[in-house]
Formats: structure tokens, C-alpha cells, sequence
């Protein structure tokens, strides 16, 4: 008897500025967060962020964007009013407690990676994507009894970005990871699409919002943070050690 077929989504957005050429002392990470969901869950998410956009501008197709947000810029100027802001941060941090995802994110310690393997080593963005999705698979073997599709969803860059990025994905799929074989990414049908910020995916939107307070938390874990003590049970963990947030080195 076939099994069921179940798809899993991986929406990977990014804080902070992969570069290593220039170093913002202020902000000296690179984190990759990456949100892990069923088909069936995204469709709750989806629906728990447009009812949102509809309750504060009438439509669906603002763009949620942590900076815009935190700057009150752009569609959220009306953040300047404070009841106005109350009730759209209750309303935000609502569906990030209640939504149904695995946080798996990955941040590169620029200071200390540039000390360890200098500005001319391998792409960051690629070294974060590679510890993401190996996490991620280690997350899906933990259901069983179902046949698993995992669509990795990545938002444009810029075409010579993509196409790099899309070759290191590629290399992966035939190579694997340190802790992942070739054939277990084929087993889940890993797949990796690049999607338009004008696409308006919710799910982007949600890992970009999430992404900030979590590069904020690795920057100063002492800081109060209370964007992350809200995500922070979402973080995947597994045998008690903390698989969705890997800092490296």
C-alpha cells in the first residue's frame, strides 16, 4: 500500500549582511533563518497573516518587513500611532507564538570566521544554507510513516546570486552534507525554488520577521529581547541540544 504523500515547506530568510569584505562592528552576523512547516500548517499561517494585512490596511498585498516595521516606514507609518501600534504587535506576536513551524536557523560569527578562515573563504550565505537544510532533514526523519516532499523556498537576490546559489544546491543534492548523504535529501524530494519579493509569500515574510530577533539574541543574549522570548520555543531542538539555532564557528 502507497503512503501518504505529505510536503513540507522551508522558508529561509535572512538578518544582517553576508558580506565580508566591510564589518559592521554594531552588527557582526550573518544569520540565515529558515521555518519549517507542513503544506497543511502554511495554509493556517497564511490565512493568520492576511486576516492580519486586512485588519490594519484593508488588502493583502503589504509586504511585512521586520526593518519597515521596527522604523515605522513605508505602509507602516500608521505604527506611529500608538494604539494603532499596540494592536498590530499583539496581532503579530500572536501568530508567531501560535502559528505551527519549526524554527532552524544558522549565524556566521563574521569576526570570528574572518580570524578562522580569513575574507577569501567559502560563501556564508552557502555554509548557513548547508547547516539549514541538514537540520531540517534531521527534523523530518522524525515523522514517520509517510512518504515527504521538502520545497525550500528562497526569495530572489539577484540572477548571478541565484544561479551561484542554485549550483551550490545542486552540489549538495549530489555530494550531501557533512551529516546528511546525497540520498537522504533525494529521499525527502529536496527541491529549491527562488521566489519574488513581489510574490508577497506570507511564509518569507514570517521567517523575516523571525530572523531579526534571533541575529539580535546571538549579537548579545543578554539584551532584552522580547521579540525572541516569544520565538523562542519554535526553535527546533532534538535529545535536548538546540539543532535550530547553530552559531558558527
Amino acid at each position: 500500500m502507497n503512503k501518504e504523500i505529505k510536503k513540507y515547506y522551508l522558508f529561509i530568510d535572512e538578518s544582517g549582511d553576508h558580506g565580508l569584505v566591510t564589518l559592521d562592528h554594531a552588527f557582526p552576523v550573518f544569520l540565515l533563518c529558515g521555518l519549517l512547516t507542513s503544506e497543511e500548517n502554511y495554509k493556517d499561517i497564511r490565512l493568520s497573516i492576511n486576516k492580519l494585512k486586512d485588519r490594519f490596511w484593508q488588502n493583502k498585498t503589504v509586504i511585512l518587513h521586520s526593518r519597515d516595521i521596527r522604523k515605522c516606514e513605508k505602509e507602516f507609518q500608521i505604527l506611529f500611532d500608538l494604539e494603532i501600534k499596540k494592536h498590530f504587535y499583539f496581532m503579530i506576536n500572536d501568530v508567531i507564538e501560535n502559528s505551527k513551524y519549526r524554527i532552524i536557523s544558522s549565524a556566521i560569527n563574521k569576526i570570528k570566521y574572518i580570524k578562522n578562515y580569513g575574507r577569501l573563504s567559502n560563501d556564508v550565505y552557502e555554509l548557513a544554507l548547508s547547516f539549514i537544510i541538514e537540520r531540517a532533514i534531521f527534523s523530518l526523519d522524525e515523522i514517520s510513516n509517510v512518504d515527504k516532499q521538502l520545497e525550500i523556498v528562497i526569495e530572489k537576490r539577484g540572477k548571478k546570486e541565484d544561479k551561484k546559489l542554485d549550483e551550490h544546491f545542486q552540489r549538495l543534492l549530489s555530494r550531501g552534507t557533512n551529516y546528511v548523504s546525497a540520498q537522504r535529501l533525494k529521499d525527502v524530494n529536496t527541491k529549491i525554488v527562488f521566489r519574488d519579493k513581489k510574490e508577497n509569500i506570507n511564509g518569507l515574510q514570517l521567517a523575516d520577521l523571525v530572523a531579526y530577533p534571533i541575529a539580535r539574541y546571538v549579537i548579545d543574549p543578554q539584551r532584552a529581547n522580547p521579540a525572541y522570548d516569544i520565538l523562542r520555543k519554535k526553535i527546533y531542538y532534538k535529545n535536548g541540544k538546540r539543532y535550530g539555532l547553530k552559531v558558527f564557528p
